[in-house]
């Protein structure tokens, strides 16, 4: 019984103690920066912002599903709507499966030209392919997409074909 009465008297005056002992200041709180905007989002494939000078017919060529080893070209007409001739400075596919083509001679005003872009279809399987377009003095590239689907040939069957006549089963045929 005395160990609990001394258990009690020493919990007790650990616990006045502790009330008497100064709070200790919460630390300050940081200012918080403000929050920053959020940058204007940058054109992707598939979409033009604002007057850039320049317009495209389309900025998607869906091939839909072709077969492998077909042709493999589609065609971007861009229109110059500023005041100025327009230059394009470099036209470059996303990877060695997509080669764009291009006039090097300025686009006047109002006239249009052609990027041709040729895609390997040699390759099974679907694809989404960009090409990137600079033009002299814009900052900003303007890109237009490729995509599809490349479709494997049927396989060859090395066998007679079903109801061709001859036995499928492999056993001889006695006529």
């Amino acid at each position: 019984m005395k160990s609990i009465v001394t258990s009690i008297a020493i919990f007790g005056l650990a616990l006045s103690l502790a009330a008497q002992a100064p709070a200790k200041p919460a630390p300050a709180a940081k200012p918080t920066p403000a929050a920053k905007p959020a940058p204007a989002a940058k054109p992707t494939a598939g979409e033009q912002k604002g007057d850039n000078g320049y317009k495209f017919d389309k900025t998607v060529h869906d091939y839909g599903t072709i077969k492998k080893g077909a042709d493999g070209t589609c065609e971007f007409k861009i229109t110059n709507t500023s005041k100025e001739p327009l230059v394009i400075q470099s036209a470059v596919g996303s990877c060695g499966c997509t080669v764009p083509k291009y006039d090097k001679e300025p686009i006047m005003p109002g006239k249009s030209t052609v990027i041709t872009v040729k895609y390997d279809t040699n390759r099974v399987g679907p694809f989404t392919k960009e090409v990137t377009v600079m033009f002299e003095g814009k900052p900003e590239p303007a890109k237009v997409q490729i995509k599809g689907n490349v479709e494997a040939p049927p396989a060859d069957t090395p066998f007679p074909a079903p109801g061709s006549g001859a036995s499928g089963s492999g056993a001889p045929v006695n006529n």
